[in-house]
Formats: structure tokens, C-alpha cells, sequence
């Protein structure tokens, strides 16, 4: 068994659950990959997490290696996942600007065949769309049975942004918490497994981040004068995205908080429990034909 191999065997056990396979059909309960993921009613507070943990790695080159070997395990259970045609995958990808989500997909879904995943970046809404409910163009993008599907934002700046700059009241955003609940079940019911990544950075790392994108003329276009007003509401992003893990995490579509000031640990741990998240749901391959193994081609 590899590294690789053996810390995931470490990641996969869930609740009592270790070495149980999903009956055919059915969403698999995502893997408890150590202290990151929040449990549900543990109340988590994000000033308890570090955001520079890094699990005693010092290094990109201390994990090159596990993180290719998981690139690969994704790669090669995403095509069990296209092939068997019954299930699918959605992962959320949340943070404060400059926590890494562009770059955390690029890295992490590196080899996987684009014909079986989809990335949708949800920006303000329409006019269509806010003629629907405010859930209507998320359920539109989720993913398709054998698909995984990835939301750069999702369904929660349903209940972070508009939160934050007091464009709906409370008692408009504050029930949505139970409406993305029953969405989230509802895909599960339906074959959707779900995990959601906070990526969680230090006011300082962004800080960094946004001077390191103003130095480099090649990234201008990624800065927005409007990205410094965002940072000036910091700690009422923290309360929100606080309250919404805490609202919303739950056993088969958990939260994980991921230390992301190293964005090569970041990487390692998104990957590390996508890897095992599919590998748990046992995948297979549709069953051939009978009689293929007499075939001869001419």
C-alpha cells in the first residue's frame, strides 16, 4: 500500500461506519478526513481554526508526491462514476476573495476528463433568475447522474452576501438555512453526494494575495477596487460563513474547513477527500455484454 493509499484508508472512516459500502443507488456518506470536517451541531468558531495548519507538512515538495498519486485515484474513479451512469458529485467551493478557489480546481481536478465534470461560477443574479426563488438557478446547474459538478460560490451567498450587505432582512435569509437543508437532501435522495469546502485564510494572507495581484500587471484584471470594500466587512463574513457552516453541515453533505495560507496543503486536502469520497461510494463499471470474450473482430 502506498502513502498515499494508507492515509487515505485514514480519511475514509465514517462515524462507526468504516468498511461499509453504500447499497446500489444510494449517495454515499462522505469520509470524515480528520479535523476538518465540521460535524453537524459541533459549533465551530473560525477563529478556532488555524488558518496556517498544514498537518506538520513545511513544503510543496512534501506532498507532491501524495498529491499526484490522488490526482490520479480522482482521475481514474471519475471515469467509474461517468461509465456507471447512476450517481454523481457536486462540490461546493466557498471562501473570502483570494482564498483560492480558481486555483484549487485547477490543480486538484488536473487530468480529469472534461467530458465528465462541469465548473459554474455563480456571480449576481439575473433578472430571470431573480424573478425564480433562490435556489431555482443552483438546482438548474446540479450535476447530471454520472457527472461531478463543481460550484465556484454556490447556494450560500444566498445567505452570506445578501446577509452581510443587508440586502434582504433576516427573516428573509434566515429561513433559507432549512430551504438549502431540504435542497441538499434532496440531492441526495436522488443520488448526489455533496461536499463543501470552506477555504479558510487569514485577513493577512488575503492581504498578501491582493498586494501580490496589484504587483503583477498580468493579474490586474483578477483585482477590483471593489474587493477592498469586501475586505472592510471581514469579520461580518467570518459571522456569516460561521453560521451558515454550522446551520448546514450535516451527515451526508458535510462542511469541511480547509487551512488554506498554503494553498499546496489546501490542494492536498480537497483532493485527499474527494479521492475518498468516491472511492467509498464503489463505484463500477457497467456489466458487458455475455459472450465478448468469444468475439473476433475481422
Amino acid at each position: 500500500m502506498t502513502d498515499s493509499a494508507a492515509r487515505l484508508d485514514e480519511v475514509v472512516g465514517t462515524d462507526g461506519a468504516e468498511g461499509r459500502r453504500p447499497a446500489a443507488g444510494q449517495p454515499a456518506p462522505a469520509p470524515a478526513a480528520r479535523t476538518h470536517r465540521v460535524s453537524p451541531d459541533a459549533g465551530i468558531t473560525l477563529a478556532g481554526i488555524d488558518p496556517d495548519d498544514s498537518e506538520g507538512y513545511e513544503s510543496k515538495s512534501e506532498v507532491k508526491e501524495e498529491l499526484a498519486e490522488l490526482r490520479a485515484m480522482i482521475s481514474k474513479l471519475q471515469a467509474r462514476l461517468y461509465a456507471e451512469g447512476r450517481r454523481s458529485l457536486l462540490v461546493v467551493l466557498q471562501a473570502m476573495d483570494t482564498g483560492g478557489k480558481d486555483g484549487a480546481i485547477k490543480d486538484v481536478f488536473r487530468g480529469v476528463n472534461p467530458q465528465g465534470c462541469q465548473v459554474w461560477s455563480f456571480k449576481a443574479p439575473s433578472s430571470e433568475e431573480l424573478s425564480h426563488d433562490f435556489l431555482w438557478r443552483y438546482h438548474e446547474k446540479a450535476p447530471a447522474r454520472g457527472m461531478i459538478t463543481i460550484f465556484n460560490r454556490s447556494h450560500y451567498e444566498d445567505v452570506l452576501v445578501v446577509r452581510v450587505k443587508d440586502i434582504v432582512d433576516e427573516s428573509v435569509w434566515r429561513p433559507r438555512y432549512e430551504s438549502i437543508r431540504a435542497f441538499e437532501r434532496g440531492l441526495g435522495r436522488e443520488g448526489v453526494v455533496v461536499l463543501k469546502f470552506f477555504l479558510h485564510i487569514s485577513k493577512d494572507e488575503q492581504k498578501r494575495r491582493l498586494e501580490a495581484r496589484l504587483r503583477r500587471p498580468e493579474k490586474h484584471w483578477k483585482f477590483s477596487t471593489g474587493d477592498l470594500a469586501e475586505r472592510a466587512r471581514w469579520d461580518d463574513y467570518q459571522e456569516a460563513f460561521q453560521d451558515a457552516i454550522n446551520e448546514t453541515s450535516t451527515d451526508l453533505s458535510p462542511w469541511y474547513v480547509v487551512p488554506a495560507n498554503h494553498k499546496w496543503y489546501r490542494n492536498l486536502v480537497i483532493a485527499r477527500t474527494i479521492a475518498a469520497t468516491l472511492e467509498q461510494m464503489n463505484l463500477q463499471f457497467p456489466e458487458s455484454e455475455p459472450g465478448l470474450d468469444s468475439i473476433v473482430v475481422t
